[in-house]
This record gives C-alpha cells, sequence and structure tokens, in this order.
C-alpha cells in the first residue's frame, strides 16, 4: 500500500478514473426508473439482422474500454488525458440527455433459439433494459478510443496494430446494432458526439494545464 499510494502522489492524474464511480452511480439509477418517453428509430434498423453471435465483440468493449484508458496511464499521460476528456465529457453529456429527454427502443424481438449465446443474450437484455440508448455510450466511448489511439504516437508506423484498433471498433459498433441494443441513430450521435469533443481535446495543453509530467 505505500507504494501505492507513493505512485498516486508522484501521478495524480489517475485520480481522474474515479470518474467511473460518479458514471455508475448515475447511470444505473436513470435507466432502472426514468422511462422512455422518446422511441428511437430509423428505416435502416429494420434491415439489420440479429446475431447472437454478436455478443461476443459487444461483451469485449467491458474489456476493450477500460483496458485503453488504463494502458494510455502507464503509456502516455497526455493521450490518457485526452482520451478521458473526450470519453468522460460524451459520458457525461449522454446522462444529461438521457435525464432530459429520455430515449428508447422498441426494436428486440424474441430470441430465436435457446442456445448458451441466446440465453445469455437474455441475461443482457434483462440487466440493461432498451431505455437510456441515443446517444450510445457504447459507441461514443469506442469511437473515443479509436480517435486516440490512432493518432497516438504510441502506434505511429504501426500499421497493423492500427488496423487491429478499426476492426474492434467496427466490430463492437456492429455488435450494438445486430444485438438490437441500439438504432443507427444511437450509433452515429455516439461517434458524432466524440468527434466533437476530439476537437477541444486536440488543443487543451495537457502538460502544463493539468499534469506538468504529461509527454
Amino acid at each position: 500500500m505505500p507504494h501505492v499510494k507513493q505512485w498516486l502522489r508522484a501521478h495524480p492524474e489517475a485520480w481522474v478514473t474515479a470518474y467511473f464511480a460518479f458514471y455508475l452511480a448515475a447511470f444505473f439509477p436513470l435507466e432502472q426508473f426514468v422511462q422512455p418517453q422518446y422511441l428511437v428509430h430509423c428505416a435502416l434498423d429494420e434491415l439489420i439482422p440479429f446475431s447472437h453471435w454478436a455478443l461476443l465483440p459487444y461483451a469485449f468493449w467491458y474489456v476493450w474500454m477500460p483496458g485503453s484508458v488504463f494502458w494510455l496511464l502507464f503509456k502516455d499521460k497526455t493521450d490518457y488525458l485526452r482520451l478521458c476528456f473526450i470519453m468522460f465529457t460524451g459520458m457525461t453529456v449522454c446522462l444529461v440527455l438521457y435525464a432530459v429527454l429520455p430515449t428508447g427502443l422498441a426494436l428486440r424481438r424474441p430470441l430465436p433459439h435457446g442456445d448458451v449465446l441466446c440465453r445469455l443474450v437474455g441475461l443482457l437484455r434483462s440487466i440493461d433494459p432498451p431505455a437510456n440508448v441515443c446517444p450510445s455510450i457504447h459507441i461514443s466511448s469506442t469511437a473515443a478510443i479509436c480517435i486516440v489511439l490512432l493518432r497516438s504516437r504510441l502506434l505511429a508506423g504501426k500499421w497493423g496494430s492500427k488496423a487491429l484498433v478499426v476492426t474492434v471498433t467496427l466490430f463492437v459498433t456492429l455488435s450494438t446494432l445486430l444485438l438490437q441494443q441500439h438504432s443507427v441513430w444511437d450509433v452515429l450521435a455516439g461517434a458524432a458526439l466524440s468527434a466533437l469533443l476530439a476537437i477541444p481535446a486536440y488543443r487543451i495543453p495537457w502538460g502544463r494545464a493539468f499534469c506538468p509530467k504529461a509527454r
């Protein structure tokens, strides 16, 4: 523990990740107690088939998202702060919108069969009701990771790694649609939100304004 405290004193930027506690404390009450008033729907939604295999990349997001944050924390503090700014500001914007303009979906169809993956999708649906969907936090955070990693000096010239980032981004994005967790509108809004927040994220002088040791 003394080593942990010493490390935190030397890396105060690590405390930014405490935002996750605020996010979880706000998201789940909103999802449980705020009833959707506006259904999100797009004609393209009707053309997208259900796939229980999409659960795999969808679930991978729960590793990819925090893993990317902590990897940058240890590897590049400036990109870490950029990612946190885009991701956490985006989450806050989404939470406010969920409270003011409660959105929901009516896309979910009955599960086609009862294999293991479909049963897990059923479990996901019971835990994650079709509420608070636009913009999609799943997508806004995924887009934020993609933006920062593709521009990171850590991946400069590493085209294989960049291709992996793009592939994960595409699979996670498609998974939200193939599982009928989100509408096309939710996906577009989530991606647009991170793209807009990336503009100030790359203009703020993080090295001087927040962390003197940031590169």
